[in-house]
């Protein structure tokens, strides 16, 4: 899960910051310098984001800044190919799957070295053991809490891991290596193991620099290094710069990246980001209302959208994607499944999206958890008929069915969520609905984005907004956050996916049938099984799917975007178009 909001999490400069070297104080798309081997190597990229990441620790990573960033850092065994967001090789060059798909076989690469650290002055080289540890300390407690990749990733897969999390063990009896051939070995098929293995909590770091204490200085392999941050005109700017040592190459030999640095800068509202896009300092701008993208058709920039070439390219498309909001079921108003339906039915959603949207929403006629038409042969049309509409005289039936006519004696609650963006417009646009249709009174309760995680993890609250950005393709992937397994027992009571604290057995059992069925048309089957089960049981009230508008310079070449907003910026550059150039591509 990649939560995308706002945060006002902190951090200092590093001790070895070299920051001043790369920077590009001109406008950051302009090309600085030539590369070695690729004629157009070199310049800077320099994109927007609206809140700092919430964590440096790889193994915790839940929000969507924190995985951006650290992706261009960090490599796993595998990656995501940005097109097709299929799986491909990492730092594993290959893997086999025994035919009980309960070991995986990872071949690792001979010629990957880890970002230089002032503390190790020698080149580490990345070996099996890495790999080991970094395993090893995901499964491994993070401030008396399960990591989020131990929950989402390794628990109750990968023999071993939970007596190595209980401390019952020294080492997790599934996972070996011989030579550079790394082997897990899981209690159950998973299908998408590999899949999992290629988000960000996955990621591969240095077992002596984590060892040394230096887990957050963000030491890894990827084609990107991190130097540091820089406040500029009250900004923060995080700067990435090449790693001159990366391994992989281009299709016909070019040394990758391209890209002398990647700079994101720290910008809440999109008014300022707009001004810098057009001021030529960033190269995209995603978030954008429909109005504002209409007033910048409409102040005489068609022609930059139009020409042959265009200087300006509108993206606009759905993304794996759900905005919702969860009930705690721990409450006792909300155990009863006719409160949950009757404050579903209750709510318009259609108002919402156009009122507070702008209609800025992908299909808001609500199915399921999962986005419509999001994976191929997945048939979320089979969960419509469970999904909820607004029905204000059934939503006030079912209230009096649970004892509360007309919403007497119905005790108020309030709504948790981030205070930015459009979150505290929409909270304030349910709670006048659900007045006004329920006669129940619901009070609006803003904070940061990281006390807002918190008070999940800790069941502090009622009803709590929250979102589900895709970590790999597949349903499962939007359905894992309501498997009961995942809730910890009392001893530990904080939870990082659960939490609602929603448990049906009917639920969890579709879920395990569907890890382990031998082909996708079968697990595909068992996934609408479960979604249908937690369609019915309402845990959630499911509000919109999400889409994405992007304006990008189009000289910003072969950056590749996909539903789950995943980018790979190692075979980006930066080129102006001839005309020439334009019209061949336009053939294709």
């Amino acid at each position: 899960m990649r939560l995308r909001t706002w945060s006002s999490t902190k951090y200092i400069l590093l001790p070895f910051f070299i920051f001043a070297v790369f920077y590009l104080a001109s406008t950051s798309c302009n090309r600085n310098g030539q590369g070695k081997n690729f004629k157009y190597s070199g310049g800077t990229l320099s994109l927007a984001i609206t809140t700092e990441p919430a964590t440096f620790a790889v193994r915790n990573v839940v929000d969507y800044y924190s995985s951006l960033l650290l992706n261009q850092i960090y490599e796993g065994l595998v990656h995501l190919d940005p097109i097709t967001l299929k799986v491909i090789p990492g730092l594993a060059s290959s893997w086999e799957v025994s035919e009980d798909g309960k070991t995986i076989h990872f071949h690792l690469r001979d010629d990957v070295y880890f970002h230089p650290h002032p503390q190790f002055p020698e080149r580490l080289k990345l070996t099996p053991e890495d790999v080991i540890y970094s395993i090893e300390l995901a499964c491994s407690p993070l401030n008396n809490k399960a990591s989020y990749a131990y929950m989402s990733i390794y628990k109750d897969i990968l023999k071993g891991a939970d007596d190595f999390y209980n401390k019952s063990t020294t080492s997790i009896e599934g996972l070996s290596f011989h030579g550079n051939t790394i082997t897990f070995e899981l209690l159950e098929r998973d299908n998408n193991l590999p899949e999992k293995l290629a988000q960000t909590q996955a990621r591969i770091a240095s077992k002596k620099i984590q060892e040394a204490g230096y887990e957050t200085d963000l030491i890894g392999t990827g084609p990107f290094k991190f130097s540091g941050y820089q406040e500029v005109n009250g900004l923060n700017n995080i700067i990435l710069t090449k790693n001159e040592y990366y391994y992989q190459k281009d299709k016909v030999g070019n040394k990758l990246p391209y890209l002398d640095s990647l700079i994101f800068k720290v910008i809440e509202n999109t008014t300022p980001q707009l001004e810098m896009f057009e001021n030529g300092e960033l190269c995209m701008v995603e978030g954008l209302s429909p109005q504002e993208v209409s007033a910048m058709l409409g102040e005489g920039k068609i022609d930059e959208f139009n020409g042959t070439p265009p200087n300006l390219i509108l993206v606009r498309k759905p993304l794996l994607a759900t905005q919702f909001y969860q009930f705690n079921l721990e409450k006792e108003i909300f155990q009863d499944v006719r409160v949950r339906k009757a404050i579903n039915y209750a709510i318009d959603r259609e108002a919402i999206v156009q009122n507070v949207l702008h209609n800025q929403a992908y299909s808001a006629g609500v199915r399921g958890i999962i986005p419509p038409d999001a994976f191929n042969g997945y048939d979320s049309k089979a969960t419509q008929s469970y999904g909820y509409n607004y029905q204000p005289d059934l939503a006030r039936k079912l209230l009096a069915q649970a004892g509360y006519p007309d919403g007497k004696g119905f005790p108020e609650f309030s709504i948790k969520f981030s205070n930015n963006s459009i979150h505290p417009l929409v909270a304030d646009e349910i709670a006048n609905q659900l007045r006004n249709i329920l006669n129940i009174n619901v009070s609006l309760d803003g904070m940061s984005f990281q006390d807002l995680i918190s008070d999940q993890e800790e069941g502090e609250g009622a009803l709590y907004k929250t979102s589900w950005y895709a970590d790999y393709y597949s349903p499962e992937n939007f359905l894992n956050q309501a498997y009961s397994k995942s809730i910890p027992d009392a001893s530990h009571k904080a939870r990082h996916t659960n939490y609602s604290r929603y448990s049906n057995p009917r639920f969890d059992q579709a879920l395990d049938d569907a890890r382990s069925a031998k082909d996708i048309v079968e697990q595909y089957e068992y996934y609408a099984v479960a979604e249908r089960i937690l369609m019915e049981d309402a845990p959630y009230i499911i509000l919109w799917y999400e889409e994405t508008i992007k304006i990008v310079y189009s000289k910003v070449r072969d950056l590749h975007f996909n539903q789950m907003d995943y980018y790979s910026f190692k075979e980006v550059y930066l080129k102006e178009w001839t005309n020439k150039e334009w019209e061949e591509r336009s053939k294709l």
